[in-house]
């Protein structure tokens, strides 16, 4: 407990701790200011995202660069999974669509192109590993067909059965949990 009090004062981003349990209170005391639950909880969770990312940064330091940088890009997407549990339970499926075409956007283009712009800036000539790049491609584009091929087939049909879809789209998302448990088995 000292050690967090410590790091607590010597990291001023940690102070936002104090909105995790106002967001509780607020839950309970102003169920329906949706606003204002959505504000608390965005503060709320920027220290415990730095607190993930600190654990993992400890975590690598302890197996490895490979088992810190899987660890470190799967709870990295935590956000992203909790936003997705809320929105299905919700009903909103196109929420969670966007969302998930969001954080693909956001982890592979935008995170992408600025490890190789400020790699470049360092380094003249860069190296990376074929394998893992045609594994990691090959996941993209089997998430993108999992995307699209619900929607296509809702608009083929002259009459869409929206119960074959959410069993297509179950299906496919048990199919791109296990591709992506596999790749990252595979790049362990």
């Amino acid at each position: 407990m000292k050690h967090l009090l410590h790091e607590i004062r010597r990291n001023p981003l940690l102070w936002l701790l104090v909105f995790v349990p106002g967001v509780f209170t607020a839950a309970r005391l102003r169920p329906e200011g949706h606003t204002l639950l959505f504000v608390l909880s965005v503060v709320a969770i920027v220290p415990l995202a730095a607190l993930l990312s600190h654990a993992t940064e400890s975590v690598a330091a302890k197996t490895g660069d490979a088992v810190g940088g899987l660890l470190n890009a799967t709870l990295g997407n935590l956000t992203e999974l909790i936003i997705a549990i809320a929105a299905l339970r919700a009903g909103e499926y196109a929420l969670v669509k966007a969302s998930v075409a969001g954080a693909i956007v956001a982890n592979t283009l935008f995170m992408l192109g600025a490890s190789f712009l400020l790699g470049g800036l360092k380094h003249l000539v860069q190296e990376f590993n074929r394998v893992n790049a045609r594994v990691q491609a090959g996941l993209l584009f089997l998430a993108t067909i999992a995307m699209l091929v619900p929607s296509l087939v809702l608009r083929a049909d002259a009459a869409p059965d929206m119960a074959f879809a959410r069993s297509l789209s179950v299906g496919l998302s048990v199919l791109l949990m296990i591709a992506y448990g596999l790749g990252m088995l595979f790049s362990l």
